[in-house]
């Protein structure tokens, strides 16, 4: 191929405007499907955000407080989602077991933790005190 060759066209960029949108939010609508169905994980994240993110509304904290506890709760979220996708990515090229493939899966699954962690560190030091000065 000669260095003057036009780039090649995605088929699936052509969209535009409010088209683009309908078709970008339709395809995120899929993938929260998908993950409900296929990924355990995210079920289970899913729940727990469903408990946690009301009461990051409620407690009584500052709005900065109020945005780091919702937020590291949807960080978990969205980690979760990106290893679904690799592992979903890594799973399409191939399903033998390879050391390339499975260093990328633990990349993936140790960002989860670490979102976990955050998560767990932030409710800890900004909703624990005003959970034990509630029994208090």
């Amino acid at each position: 191929m000669s260095n003057n060759a036009p780039p090649l066209k995605n088929p699936y960029k052509g969209n535009r405007g409010f088209t683009r949108a309908w078709h970008a939010l339709k395809n995120s609508i899929n993938g929260f499907r998908d993950a409900w169905r296929e990924e355990s994980a995210f079920r289970q994240e899913l729940t727990f955000a469903a408990i946690l993110v009301p009461c990051g509304i409620v407690i009584p904290v500052t709005a900065v407080e109020h945005v780091l506890l919702i937020g590291s709760v949807l960080l978990v979220l969205i980690i979760e989602l990106l290893n679904s996708s690799v592992e979903a990515a890594i799973d399409r090229i191939s399903l033998d077991l390879h050391e390339l493939s499975k260093r990328a899966k633990d990349f993936g699954s140790a960002a989860v933790m670490v979102a976990l962690l955050l998560c767990l560190l932030t409710w800890v030091l900004l909703a624990g005190p005003v959970v034990l000065h509630w029994f208090k």
